[in-house]
C-alpha cells in the first residue's frame, strides 16, 4: 500500500506513551499531524519535540492534535515526555511497521555506516483522516511553524 495526498491515511494501531493500544482512526473529526522521529532524546528529535511542544496550544485553537512516532519503546517515550514535559502522544513502532507503511523507513548514511532507521517525516491528517500534506527528509529548524501556517491556511 502507498501513500498519497489526497487518499485516506493508511490506518494502524500502536501503544502509546499512556499505556493504551491508539489507532488513528480514533482520532477522526480533529486533524492530525503525525510525525515521524529517529529516536528519543537525540538533539534533533528532542528540538522538533520542544518546538511542538511550544506551540501545541496553537495547533489545539486550529483543532489539531499532534502525535509522534518512533521505534523507541513505550518506557524510553515516558522519560523523554518527562523529561521534556511533552504535552501529545508518542508511539512505540517497535517493528517499523507504521513507518514502513508510510514510506519512512529508509536505508541511511552516517560517517560512512549504513543502516535503517526513520527518515524525519511529518504528515497532515484532516478530520475526514485523509492525508492532505507530506513534509519528508524534514529539516527541523521552523518546520513545526510551516506545519502550523498550512493548518492555519489550508485547513
Amino acid at each position: 500500500m502507498s501513500i498519497e495526498v489526497g487518499k485516506p491515511a493508511p490506518d494502524f494501531e500502536l501503544m502509546a506513551s499512556n499505556g493504551e493500544k491508539v489507532k488513528l482512526s480514533d482520532f477522526r473529526g480533529k486533524h492530525v499531524v503525525l510525525y515521524f522521529y529517529p529516536k528519543d532524546m537525540t538533539p534533533g528529535c528532542t528540538t522538533e519535540a520542544k518546538d511542538f511542544r511550544d506551540h501545541h496550544e496553537s495547533f489545539a485553537d486550529l483543532d489539531a492534535i499532534i502525535i509522534g512516532v518512533s521505534p523507541d519503546p513505550v518506557e524510553r517515550h515516558q522519560t523523554f515526555i518527562e523529561k521534556y514535559d511533552l504535552p501529545f502522544l508518542l508511539l512505540a513502532d517497535e517493528d517499523h511497521k507504521v513507518a514502513d507503511l508510510y514510506g519512512v523507513w529508509k536505508l541511511k548514511k552516517n560517517f560512512g555506516k549504513e543502516y535503517m532507521g526513520i527518515e524525519r517525516s511529518t504528515f497532515v491528517i484532516d478530520k475526514e483522516g485523509k492525508l492532505v500534506k507530506e513534509w519528508r527528509k524534514v529539516r527541523v529548524k521552523g518546520h513545526v511553524e510551516e506545519a502550523l501556517q498550512f493548518i492555519r491556511e489550508e485547513l
